[in-house]
């Protein structure tokens, strides 16, 4: 985890959205801290920037978290750099904190659940990861 804008403490920050990232479809999430829970927002069209700057303006995010997939062992792969992109480019749009989390298999784990929509679903649970990871 690390952040893409100047150094923000992520156990100051209290509000976020959370992105499961994908080319064709983006899942989003929104939680706060004191309640350590996120919930599944929708599923926006990749690359749709008003949408995310729709989202930003009515919830109001102190941070946004975007999860990152790697394969299996860790090890990058082309939709690591395409992720990281994307948390780089929310980061200079919207001048807020872009926090990482590791998303190996949470819409495996969101499917299993049985969610209805996989890709919000998944956006909760790198949200909830990122909870767990700074209390």
């Amino acid at each position: 985890m690390r952040p893409h804008v100047a150094a923000a403490d992520p156990a100051r920050l209290q509000s976020f959205l959370a992105f499961d990232f994908g080319l064709r479809r983006i899942g989003v999430a929104s939680g706060t801290r004191l309640l350590g829970a996120a919930e599944p927002r929708g599923t926006i069209r990749g690359g749709d920037f008003d949408a995310i700057a729709a989202l930003i303006d009515a919830w109001r995010p102190d941070a946004l978290v975007i999860g990152v997939p790697r394969h299996p062992d860790g090890a990058p792969h082309e939709m690591t750099a395409r992720a990281q992109g994307f948390g780089r480019r929310l980061s200079g749009r919207y001048h807020l904190p872009v926090f990482e989390v590791d998303e190996r298999y949470t819409s495996v784990e969101a499917e299993a659940q049985g969610a209805r929509d996989v890709d919000a679903a998944a956006a909760a649970l790198i949200l909830e990861q990122f909870f767990r990871e700074h209390p």
